[in-house]
């Protein structure tokens, strides 16, 4: 199975092509903005180091959140319109999971949604569903966890006193593990994975 995966939820613009669960390419670049005009090229470019056609993809895997709304938009409005060009299912992954994949459990991935709250999920015996949560929540889930947690994502750093937890800082999800996650997952539709109200407000009539 060829899968190429995709990621713009938070502070990257990345792609990946893994084949039978061998990496072809991959690359992650750091940008806070402009995910838009840089992903149909990365995506073009990584699909050419690779040396696969657009045809002979068999899936296509994109991070659905939770992050920033317009880089979550720009990907799942990429890969949904490559899905639809191409006649192939498009695997959602949230980005929680992905930021978590591979990291020995106990362990919780966060991320640091401002406004005094932080996206987080806890993978330990079982998974957790991601919440938006006030760091106090957090910090009480996290402890439940026990000894030996391991944190990771952007916002880990905001629990490092806690005891015995080790911190492995990412800032944005590998576009492998988003691959691996696509290719064993089957095709359910695909939905944003929105944990609070956008910060924008239309205007007051």
């Amino acid at each position: 199975m060829i899968v190429l995966a995709l990621d713009t939820c938070l502070t990257a613009c990345s792609a990946a092509v893994v084949a039978d669960g061998a990496v072809r390419a991959a690359r992650s670049e750091p940008m806070a903005r402009g995910h838009q005009e840089r992903l149909a090229v990365l995506v073009r470019e990584i699909l050419a180091e690779a040396g696969v056609a657009p045809a002979a993809l068999d899936r296509v895997g994109v991070t659905i959140g939770p992050g920033s709304f317009t880089g979550l938009r720009v990907g799942l409005a990429f890969a949904k319109g490559l899905g639809a060009a191409l006649g192939r299912p498009v695997i959602g992954v949230g980005v929680l999971e992905a930021l978590a994949f591979e990291i020995k459990r106990p362990a919780a991935a966060v991320i640091d949604a401002r406004r005094d709250q932080v996206y987080l999920q806890t993978f330990a015996w079982t998974i957790s569903t991601p919440v938006a949560a006030s760091p106090d929540a957090a910090r009480a889930a996290i402890a439940a966890l026990g000894e030996g947690v391991t944190l990771v994502g952007p916002g880990a750093g905001l629990f490092n006193d806690l005891p015995a937890a080790h911190i492995a800082p990412r800032d944005a999800a590998d576009p492998v593990a988003v691959a691996r996650i696509a290719a064993s997952r089957p095709p359910a539709p695909l939905k944003p994975l929105y944990l609070r109200a956008p910060d924008a407000r239309l205007p007051s009539p």
